[in-house]
């Protein structure tokens, strides 16, 4: 059976929606995207934030991983009703379930706090997501292998770019796709920021499958030209932003010294959902028990522990005590940057887990790599033309990393006014540590200020 045959089979009754903040009402009209979304391994993206220690910064930044999926399947939905009303010779309708189901299952593999527990215990968020959709024991797969054997394979091949077809796979993720579409939007919604905001609904309308992938009407140009800019303001004043990033960093030293105290067999209280993780002896079972409650109720437990160190950045996560920073210049500051490190390792402190640089950078729109697919505008000719080509904005900013690199250190070598008398312990230490820093950045306290 075609997944087209499948898919006029498999309608519901009734259309399902779901009531959305940002797309209104979200459309279900098949019964496996219902099963998908009731399985276990899609119901447990709602205990995983979209925007993991973004929450600490924009209190209102609440919003799940299971509503953004909903969105970008919902998105995903609407340009292929749109392909299919508007250009059935280029559209082929049997690629249409396979892309749904892709749009909504992309982000199934997330963890807690996403990329933080990522870089300390070495897992891949894309990596888990095919292994749920292709594992023979999970849900998901059970529901995908019931429009064909093979059809759990082909919804993975999306995902790893691997499709035959490149307008399917560009759908979900190109430089302008449903998933980036969908979490501007939403985390501009959700933070209140108005940066992410862009005219969604002209650039639904104007996009349009080729050959070789999608592009948009020429004439479409500005609201295109739009998404870029947002997207570029999102990652300069939402997502980089320096508190969020100080306290993704003492997730990160908390962790790590969690990681170091059960190697050296005395991690107290211990938590036995996160022992295969430290063992690095996790199974896909192990990985799906895993969510931001969980992570959050192991650090609750370690405020108790009486490792000094790990009790602090405990309490330091859970109060909302983030490390504080300042830019420095990669390369050329770098050993000002070892210098500050060894003061606060002077202390009481072990610079290893009380200090930690952290970089972030993004480029906003490339046309260069061969590994990005650049965005095209077509013509009333059917000629294609690259957007920086015709958007000067764009085109201004292609091509560069935009971004900064920062030191994060405990924040009382940078608030000379706390009340616990932390900062008179080591008076000298702060004061030679002050030398250090000019306008929140480090500078060389050698060179003449006067020219900074």
């Amino acid at each position: 059976m075609s997944a087209d045959k499948f898919e006029r089979m498999d309608r519901l009754p009734f259309e399902k929606v779901f009531k959305d903040p940002v797309h209104d009402y979200i459309h279900v009209r098949h019964r496996i995207l219902l099963d998908l979304i009731d399985t276990k391994e899609f119901q447990r993206l709602r205990r995983i934030k979209q925007l993991g220690t973004a929450q600490f910064t924009f209190h209102g930044a609440e919003h799940s991983r299971f509503s953004h999926s909903l969105g970008v399947y919902e998105i995903t939905r609407k340009i292929v009703d749109m392909f299919e009303r508007n250009y059935p010779e280029e559209w082929d309708p049997d690629m249409r379930l396979v892309t749904l189901c892709a749009a909504l299952l992309h982000d199934l593999g997330h963890g807690p706090f996403s990329h933080t527990f990522e870089k300390i215990f070495d897992t891949d968020h894309e990596e888990f997501t095919t292994d749920i959709i292709l594992s023979e024991g999970t849900e998901i797969h059970d529901v995908l292998r019931r429009v064909s054997p093979d059809f759990p394979n082909q919804v993975a091949s999306v995902i790893t770019k691997e499709h035959k077809n490149p307008q399917v796979v560009q759908l979900i993720s190109s430089q302008i796709d449903a998933d980036r579409m969908d979490y501007l939007q939403r985390d501009a919604f959700f933070t209140g920021a108005t940066y992410g905001a862009f005219d969604l609904s002209r650039i639904l309308r104007v996009i349009r499958p080729y050959k070789d992938g999608i592009a948009f009407q020429y004439q479409g140009m500005h609201a295109v030209e739009d998404y870029v800019v947002s997207r570029f303001q999102m990652y300069m004043q939402v997502y980089f932003h320096p508190a969020s990033r100080g306290m993704e960093v003492t997730l990160d030293r908390l962790l790590y010294r969690a990681k170091q105290l059960y190697e050296e067999g005395a991690l107290y209280p211990q938590f036995p959902l996160l022992d295969p993780f430290f063992k690095d002896t996790y199974s896909l079972d192990d990985y799906l028990k895993l969510d931001d409650g969980v992570l959050q109720t192991a650090i609750n437990l370690w405020t108790t522990s009486e490792d000094a160190y790990l009790s602090a950045l405990s309490k330091m996560f859970l109060n909302r005590q983030p490390f504080k920073s300042l830019s420095y210049e990669k390369g050329k500051d770098d050993y000002l940057v070892e210098e500050l490190r060894d003061i606060v390792g002077n202390l009481k402190y072990d610079k290893d887990i009380f200090t930690r640089t952290n970089s972030s950078s993004d480029l906003p729109y490339d046309y260069k790599l061969k590994s990005k697919t650049p965005i095209h505008l077509m013509q009333a000719d059917g000629t294609l033309v690259e957007l920086s080509e015709a958007s000067p904005i764009v085109r201004s900013l292609s091509g560069n990393l935009h971004g900064d690199h920062r030191l994060f250190v405990p924040k009382e070598f940078l608030e000379n006014n706390l009340p616990n008398k932390a900062v008179s312990m080591f008076q000298e230490d702060y004061d030679e540590f002050q030398k250090y820093i000019l306008n929140d950045r480090i500078i060389d306290p050698n060179k003449n200020r006067s020219g900074e």
